[in-house]
């Protein structure tokens, strides 16, 4: 229940909330804040007009399921997601195999068909300028120019914001302000809240004025026959390597993006950091884009690098200063798994709900301080899902598992949860908090072992396709289960819980099983042992063991992945 103090609604500020920075995040807030109260006064601050080209130069053209849903339903934004954005295929991971000359030849992990719940491939540029449009229609107001300070106030006096535009200062005033201006982090800068998070990984990418089909890379039969619907074009396609992988991502203005993402424990940066280094580091390690990208270099469009580009802070959001971050002014992690708009989604939300909470009178310090410390805990075991992983994408036998396995607790924790707007919520249900931790804690154990595993891995990957979905029966199951709101959100909980503890502990299980029986490599059997003396991997495969009695969920999968097709 909100502790009710007086209404802000006669607060003299000009603005009740000033949102600093015009990318998605902002854009993205000011409609969810006028959505859930209209009467808010909502200033964002930009640092150039929009429109802006559909070709630009931001990182973070795929939704996945959180961050599709979001824009979709709780912004209301379907038609144009579906009539001017381009609906994605899923993940597509092609493994290295010989000179990498041949994609068939590959082992690849997909979706051989459109899974249920829709996601897109996003022209930033293009979704930037109809976020604008609809933010003018509902009534938020702009500025443009450059922050160059943020005065906090008191209780009792608003935050003054000052704006350079053309030359002269102009300054606003507001109760609250947030900070969505991405890596340039006004208010971490200003308030010391920079931290680094331990993930060092480079990235360099590119636009190119054509689209790259990698299903014309290939006349094999067999291989094309591997789908039996949509095209490869439409998936967020991963050539990994490993240390590195390259993306691949059509856009929907006709545009390809390419993108390498390395750990410079395998690639130093220097190597790739200029559009020359570039493209003789991708005629080595990925000849067939090379040659794509040689053939119509005079369409390429721009180029731009971002060194160790994952970050953190030590805090997001303050109820008694009046203060929030949020997209890459705060956190970000990696764009493996295309979590950055994930990241938006869940943390305007809590934005969102404590700002208009706080207008209507409530008191929101507690609030804040337990969404604070929830997001930091979410977003530290999310980063360890990519720190010290890329080691793994060497290994086509582990990470094909460990890909199942983060898309899976994805679907059966953080999707559920956000579908059900139970984020938002926690701080009405202490008791969810420990919950939530013995799964942050599963997911953390469980990236471990792939590590671990992947030390130990000597045998080659047998399957040729990987199929993510079809298959695999636990993985209907968790996806529809987040495709909705439930009637009994607890129990659906724990029932994906279990699951959860069930897939990992057939994991656990199969691998152990199957190192426990290699006498002759001394380091493959003190792993096996080890394993076997860990408590909690013991408890997850006595879990999977008592549940396949129970409730089967489908096997052979772990050390084949899939049968070769």
């Amino acid at each position: 229940m909100k502790t009710r103090l007086a209404a802000r609604d006669d607060d003299t500020s000009d603005h009740h909330v000033a949102i600093i920075g015009g990318g998605v995040a902002a854009l993205t807030l000011a409609l969810e804040l006028r959505s859930a109260r209209p009467g808010t006064r909502v200033l964002v601050v930009e640092p150039t007009p929009h429109p802006v080209p559909e070709i630009t130069h931001t990182v973070g053209e795929s939704t996945v399921e959180i961050s599709a849903h979001y824009l979709r339903d709780r912004l209301g934004l379907a038609d144009h997601l579906q009539n001017h954005q381009i609906r994605k295929m899923g993940l597509r991971m092609f493994f290295s195999q010989d000179d990498n000359t041949d994609i068939s030849r590959r082992v690849e992990v997909g979706s051989s068909a459109f899974v249920p719940q829709t996601t897109y491939q996003i022209d930033r540029g293009r979704l930037e300028n109809e976020l604008h449009s609809r933010c003018l229609t509902a009534g938020v107001e702009f500025a443009t120019g450059r922050v160059r300070a943020v005065a906090l106030g008191d209780d009792a006096t608003p935050h003054r914001v000052t704006i350079q535009r053309d030359g002269d200062d102009i300054e606003r005033t507001a109760r609250w302000v947030v900070d969505a201006s991405g890596r340039n982090r006004l208010l971490p800068r200003e308030l010391d809240l920079k931290r680094a998070n331990g993930h060092h990984c480079n990235a360099a990418w590119l636009r190119i004025a054509t689209e790259i089909d990698v299903g014309q890379w290939s006349d094999d039969p067999a291989w094309h026959a591997r789908l039996t619907e949509g095209r490869r074009e439409y998936s967020t396609n991963h050539l990994m390597g490993e240390g590195y992988w390259v993306w691949l991502i059509r856009l929907a203005s006709g545009a390809t993006s390419v993108g390498i993402v390395a750990d410079p424990a395998f690639h130093p940066f220097d190597g790739f950091n200029t559009l020359d280094k570039a493209m003789v580091w991708l005629r080595e390690h990925e000849p067939q884009c090379a040659a794509v990208l040689d053939e119509n270099a005079g369409l390429i469009k721009d180029f731009r690098v971002m060194k160790q580009y994952s970050h953190t802070v030590e805090k997001v959001y303050d109820g008694q200063a009046r203060w929030c971050l949020t997209g890459d002014a705060g956190v970000f992690l990696d764009p493996l798994y295309s979590s950055g708009l994930d990241l938006v989604a869940i943390g305007n939300g809590l934005v969102t709900d404590m700002i208009t909470r706080e207008l209507d009178g409530a008191d929101v310090i507690a609030r804040a301080a337990i969404g604070d410390s929830m997001f930091r805990s979410l977003t530290d075991m999310w980063c360890n899902i990519y720190r010290d992983q890329y080691v793994l994408m060497g290994s086509p036998t582990v990470m094909s598992v460990k890909v199942i396995w983060d898309i899976a607790f994805y679907w059966g924790f953080i999707g559920f949860l956000y579908s059900n707007d139970r984020f938002t919520q926690v701080a009405d249900d202490p008791e969810l908090v420990p919950y939530l931790q013995g799964l942050i804690d599963l997911s953390n154990r469980m990236q471990l072992f792939f590590r671990e595993w992947a030390a130990v891995e000597r045998d080659p990957a047998p399957a040729r396709f990987v199929d993510l979905y079809v298959p695999l029966d636990f993985m209907p199951t968790l996806h529809h289960a987040m495709m909705g709101t439930s009637d009994a959100v607890r129990e659906q909980f724990d029932a994906n819980a279990l699951l959860l503890r069930q897939i990992a502990g057939q994991v656990i299980d199969t691998v152990v099983a199957d190192k426990a029986s290699r006498f002759s490599d001394d380091d493959v059997m003190a792993q096996a042992q080890a394993w076997q003396r860990d408590g909690l991997l013991r408890e997850l495969r006595t879990i999977f063991r008592e549940q396949q009695e129970i409730d089967p969920i489908s096997t052979g999968w772990v050390l084949c992945a899939a049968a070769a097709r």
